[in-house]
């Protein structure tokens, strides 16, 4: 009888309220997107870490005609600087940081800068004998980028040594931002939501303050009185939530998993799996959220 009370409590409080409960899940529906968009941007930004930290390389450019480094004086590389560049890198005493090593000729050089600016007008202006050759060396330790900068920036033939892990920490230095901005959002909308629930809570609490009066003077228990207004926020935040989780899991399926999967294949992106273990989360953020203001709006505002 208690619990078939309090269900008609609930539904008599959502349909009296329902544009202010539109109102509730729409805004926790933002707010919780926010906060599951910048929780994939960092499970992205650790995968991306993951995978490209292990592939990263540290090239070695050789010197070419209008080298300015200091080791390039002499002009463009030798055959014999080059040599002996090589030898080093394959010596026994760099074994235990060169994993391999690769040679890239300005050829070659030449090709991948056409691939990767083909949309580019400055494509076609490029020829190979300005682009330099280069040494590209997998490290065993990505980390000991500094032994062979050390060992190799200042040799004859040598323009300069770059570590690609400095790109790819400009590039995740961005995407950190990014989900800065998108938990700053969040928390804007997150604070709306719980105005908008606490809101909602008190209109629902004064337009049945005739029945809450009854309850008591029959002897309902504080808690009796209170649940139906603390599951109606709660049901609308979790609704949010569910909606929430949807968008994020076609943002998950269709735009990461199809359309840039397909762009960027040599890019490891997240899966739907791990966009799924974020639903729990939301739900659960969004019930406490709604909960919690609803308790405190009821033991402030409405006397029971």
């Amino acid at each position: 009888m208690r619990l078939a009370f309090i269900l008609s409590e609930i539904g008599s409080g959502l349909r009296r309220n329902l544009s202010m409960v539109i109102s509730v899940i729409l805004v926790t529906f933002i707010s919780l997107t926010f906060v599951g968009a910048a929780g994939l941007l960092q499970l992205q930004i650790n995968q991306m870490k993951g995978y490209w930290y292990d592939r990263v390389q540290v090239a070695v450019f050789l010197c070419v005609e209008n080298s300015t480094s200091p080791s390039c004086a002499a002009g463009p590389v030798t055959e014999e600087q080059r040599d002996t560049i090589r030898g080093m890198l394959e010596s026994e005493a760099f074994t235990p940081y060169v994993a391999s090593v690769e040679y890239e000729s300005q050829d070659e050089a030449l090709g991948h800068f056409k691939d990767q600016f083909a949309n580019s007008p400055i494509v076609d202006s490029v020829t190979a004998d300005q682009l330099p050759e280069s040494f590209r060396v997998n490290l065993v330790d990505p980390e000991k980028y500094e032994v062979i900068n050390e060992a190799f920036s200042s040799l004859p033939g040598v323009d300069v040594v770059s570590d690609q892990r400095e790109l790819l920490e400009k590039v995740f230095s961005v995407m950190n931002r990014a989900s800065l901005g998108a938990l700053l959002v969040a928390g804007v909308m997150t604070v709306c939501a719980i105005l908008l629930i606490a809101t909602t809570i008190r209109l629902s609490a004064f337009s049945r303050r005739r029945e809450t009066g009854i309850m008591r003077l029959v002897g309902a228990s504080k808690a009796v009185i209170q649940l139906p207004f603390i599951l109606e926020g709660v049901i609308a935040a979790v609704v949010g939530a569910l909606l929430a989780s949807g968008a994020l899991w076609g943002m998950s399926r269709f735009v990461i998993g199809g359309w840039l999967a397909r762009e960027y294949p040599e890019t490891a992106f997240i899966s739907d799996q791990q966009v799924v273990l974020l639903v729990p989360a939301l739900i659960l953020l969004g019930a406490l959220l709604a909960g919690v203001s609803s308790l405190l709006t009821l033991r402030r505002y409405v006397k029971v």
